[in-house]
C-alpha cells in the first residue's frame, strides 16, 4: 500500500504546481502521514480515516490565514522602483494636459495637480498604467 500512498503524493504534488490554489498541498501532507501509519498497519480503513480527517483538518484550520500571508506579499516590479526618484521636466505639465519628465533616463508621461515648468525637479508620486504623478520638489 506503501506505493499507492505514493503515487497519491505525486499526483496531488503535480495539481497543486498547475493550480497554486493551495488545496491539494494540505492531501500531500495528509497522504505522506497515511504512508507512516502504512507502516505500522496493514488497515486501509485506518490509513484513509488519517489521510481524509488529517486532510480536512488541515484545509479547513490552515488555508484562510496561509492564504492571507500569500497575498499579503507583493512582489515589486521594475516600474515600482522609479517611485519617490526624483525626475526633470522636460515639457510642461498643467493641471489639464500631461507633460514629459525624465527618470533614470527614460521619458515618462505625468501629471501633476498644479503646473510644473520645464527644467523643474519632481519626484514621483505614483504611477498610474503609463502615466507617473508627479509634484514639484521644493528648492
Amino acid at each position: 500500500m506503501q506505493l499507492g500512498w505514493l503515487i497519491v503524493i505525486i499526483i496531488c504534488s503535480f495539481l497543486e504546481a498547475i493550480t497554486i490554489n493551495l488545496v491539494s498541498i494540505w492531501f500531500i501532507v495528509s497522504a505522506l502521514v497515511a504512508l507512516i501509519v502504512s507502516i505500522f498497519t496493514d488497515s486501509f480503513v485506518i490509513q484513509m480515516a488519517v489521510f481524509v480527517l488529517l486532510g480536512t483538518i488541515l484545509l479547513f484550520t490552515t488555508r484562510r490565514p496561509l492564504q492571507k500571508m500569500v497575498s499579503n506579499y507583493k512582489d515589486k516590479t521594475n516600474i515600482d522602483r522609479i517611485l519617490d526618484m526624483n525626475g526633470i521636466v522636460t515639457e510642461k505639465i498643467t493641471k489639464n494636459r500631461s507633460g514629459v519628465v525624465k527618470i533614470d533616463g527614460k521619458y515618462w508621461t505625468a501629471v501633476a495637480d498644479t503646473e510644473i515648468e520645464v527644467d523643474s525637479i519632481v519626484k514621483v508620486l505614483e504611477i498610474n498604467s503609463v502615466k507617473l504623478k508627479v509634484e514639484k520638489v521644493e528648492d
